[in-house]
């Protein structure tokens, strides 16, 4: 047996034992509530007025979770479910007894809505208690919609899917009613009952409650500990096909000098069910024109920065390609095997796909995701290539999982590409009397016809994230030539080891809501056991008041070993050696239940041989919910005995939301490294739940010898619509 895969494979029999051992406890029995059943038609107006709600069976209270755990909230929520044939429908009453001081701004999709009064909803359509769909309104109707991501801990907001909403506002507060067809899930077959959950934010009261695992130690994704809403009839798929073809048309002038040429392509994708739990999809000259532009960020270090991944036929099933645990640093990323971004973007250019087909869903108790696609050749660029990646994995005891991973193929058509791996997570949320606790391993090799020296990467996680004390020790080995063609890895020929101690005390009443403080050491050496960086990041405040406003003070020291010169700004170069610095960071956060709200950082302190003054802004006015500008800027000045240097980044985003259905967006960025000011104007029209109009207008200026010439633009318009059979 290959010496590096030893570790993960003793740790697979110790993680066994153990959960054998934990299998002995009896599990609380969730709470549990009837589906109504749904006969005629319901007309979605908000109002929970028709008369199939009456009879409905209900859940007449939430339990508090934040300020007071247990407590009583300070509004009444109500929620029934009707189900039909081909669709589900929520109806929520959320009291309040200020109605006057609800906060919602926000209507358009996709929304974060944290920072807002709403209700959020989770399915667990296999009720395996570690996937889900995540469903939000606020009180205004913005939709958002999001896949259960981080074994409960996160969520892939990027995911989207075909359902509606609606809102009404009452004498007592407000009243939403949501419909989702089943034909937008994956779900097992015969199931009775599905997993069920529901969060209510109030928020100029910071005021959390919910109904199922009503503990500051779980998050509302832990489908693990989500109640049950059963009496679930025998849904109808239909033939189970959807079609959806899209047209694209638009204009667009690539380069200076050039004339603007007409375009008009025409895409499709058909998905086909395989029984209700399988989903195969075929995406042929697939197009993108709807996805939003990444927003630019300052880059002061050697390595590339990440950026998810936002279209859509990526996105479906996204959750069952995650690998491993303890891939990250802090909010930084150091692994990614399977980066879907690397199919069709290659150093920042689209490569056209021409044809891709997935299949993404759960046979039992195995989770089955499998991408092929194949891209066009682009001169100067890349050939033309077939990639793909397939993942298994296998639910074992109660909340965990073992798992494989391979892809092959590469963009930059290198031939023999492949790689492949194994992952184990041992995960319970019943730990020391219902703690959370994770353990895993995971192990990768890869290969190619010319590729040398140490191709593979192992690692190792212990996880204790829980409200009051969050604690966790990484360490992750990366072989000097593991670069996975499909993944992400900004360095490599490294070994990574991090920790965290965070403690959260929560002051009985007074003027403090939270009290949180934060250790988070880690360490980088290369292979030989050399350092080659450090950084340890401390706060030794991070409070937060009862009104939500909060600020941090951090103290955090740092060191790097360049091994050569680093190009920290545009024709400045700090020289290879070691150097030792702290940087201090104080930040202020105004609550976002205030029409003005934002967060103002300043780090400063050494960099290097110098020092870096960092002011980073990110802010929002609402006026109205018809007008939203969000303002978000950084400022960084260095001062090096090698030179001195600023960047500028400023980004500005208005929104018109006109309804949930129609809003028309500005965004609009420019940077001093590129010198390039970019426009992205965005109009989504929503006119029928299966059908969206999109007209795209990108316009971009660089500054060339202190005078803006013109670089690019182009005006695209895309429409498209769902048929369901």
């Amino acid at each position: 047996m290959t010496s590096y895969l030893r570790p993960a494979v003793w740790l697979a029999f110790v993680l066994a034992g153990a959960g054998s051992a934990a299998s002995g406890q009896s599990p609380p029995v969730p709470p549990s509530l009837r589906a109504a059943s749904l006969r005629g038609e319901l007309r979605i107006d908000g109002r929970l007025d028709d008369v199939a709600w009456a009879a409905a069976d209900s859940i007449v209270g939430l339990t508090e979770i934040e300020p007071d755990e247990g407590g009583v909230p300070a509004g009444r929520t109500v929620v029934k479910v009707l189900t039909g044939a081909d669709a589900l429908v929520i109806g929520v009453l959320a009291d309040d007894p200020r109605p006057d001081g609800i906060v919602s701004y926000a209507k358009a999709r996709d929304t974060e809505l944290r920072s807002e009064d709403h209700i959020k909803l989770v399915l667990d359509t296999f009720l395996d208690g570690r996937s889900g769909y995540i469903f939000a309104v606020n009180a205004g109707g913005a939709r958002y919609d999001a896949l259960v991501a981080d074994r409960g801990e996160g969520e892939n907001s990027n995911w989207d899917a075909v359902w509606e909403a609606r809102t009404a506002r009452t004498p007592t507060g407000w009243s939403a009613e949501i419909r989702i067809p089943v034909k937008s899930l994956i779900f097992r077959e015969g199931l009775e009952a599905w997993g069920f959950n529901i969060e209510r934010r109030i928020q100029r009261l910071q005021e959390t409650s919910r109904w199922s695992g009503a503990r500051r130690d779980y998050r509302v994704g832990q489908t693990s500990r989500a109640g049950l809403l059963t009496d679930l009839p025998r849904f109808d798929l239909g033939l189970g096909t959807s079609v959806r073809p899209s047209l694209t048309g638009g204009v667009e002038r690539p380069e200076p000098g050039e004339s603007a040429d007409g375009t008009a392509d025409l895409s499709l994708d058909v998905t086909q069910r395989v029984g209700a739990n399988l989903l195969a999809s075929l995406t042929v000259n697939t197009d993108f024109a709807e996805t939003e532009v990444d927003t630019r960020r300052t880059n002061l270090t050697r390595f590339p920065l990440f950026f998810p991944e936002k279209r859509t036929f990526f996105l479906e099933g996204a959750e069952i390609f995650d690998f491993g645990l303890g891939l990250r640093t802090f909010n930084q990323t150091d692994l990614v095997p399977f980066f879907s971004r690397r199919i069709g973007l290659l150093q920042g250019r689209e490569v056209p796909i021409v044809a891709g087909g997935k299949l993404n869903g759960r046979l039992g108790r195995t989770s089955v995701g499998a991408l092929v696609a194949r891209t066009n050749d682009v001169t100067g660029l890349a050939p033309d290539a077939t990639m793909g990646v397939v993942r298994i994995k296998q639910d074992v005891l109660a909340e965990s999982s073992v798992g494989v991973i391979a892809t092959f193929g590469d963009p930059q058509g290198r031939g023999g590409s492949w790689m492949a791996g194994v992952d184990l997570t041992y995960q319970t949320s019943r730990f020391r009397g219902g703690k959370n606790f994770l353990v895993g391993a995971w192990a990768l090799a890869l290969d190619r016809d010319d590729a040398e020296g140490d191709r593979r990467a192992w690692g190792l996680k212990i996880d204790y994230p829980n409200d009051d004390w969050d604690i966790a020790l990484t360490y992750k080995r990366l072989g000097e030539s593991f670069l996975p063609p499909l993944g992400f890895v900004p360095r490599t020929g490294v070994q990574m080891a991090d920790g965290g101690i965070n403690y959260r005390h929560r002051p009985n009443g007074g003027v403090f809501r939270t009290l949180y403080y934060e250790l988070r050491p880690n360490v980088v050496l290369d292979l030989t056991g050399r350092w080659e960086s450090y950084r340890v990041f401390t706060a030794p405040l991070n409070w937060r008041l009862e009104s939500g406003d909060r600020f941090e003070l951090n103290w955090v020291p740092q060191g790097e070993r360049l091994r050569a010169p680093f190009e920290v700004a545009e024709g400045l170069r700090i020289p290879a050696g070691a150097y030792h610095f702290t940087r201090y960071r104080l930040e202020g956060e105004f609550a976002a239940k205030r029409k003005l709200s934002g967060q103002l950082t300043w780090w400063f302190g050494g960099f290097y041989s110098g020092s870096l003054h960092q002011i980073q802004l990110r802010s929002a006015w609402n006026p109205s919910p018809l007008f939203t500008i969000e303002v978000t800027g950084e400022r960084d000045v260095g001062d090096l005995p090698e030179g001195y240097f600023t960047v500028n980044l400023v980004g500005t985003r208005v929104k018109l939301n006109l309804s949930p259905d129609f809003q028309l967006a500005s965004y609009i960025q420019y940077d001093t490294q590129s010198r390039s000011l970019g426009s992205n104007t965005r109009l989504r029209w929503t006119f029928h739940p299966l059908g969206d109009l999109f007209i795209v207008y990108n316009h971009n200026l660089r500054d060339r010898f202190d005078r803006w010439a013109f670089e690019s633009s182009q005006l695209l318009a895309k429409v498209q619509y769902t048929l369901r059979y």
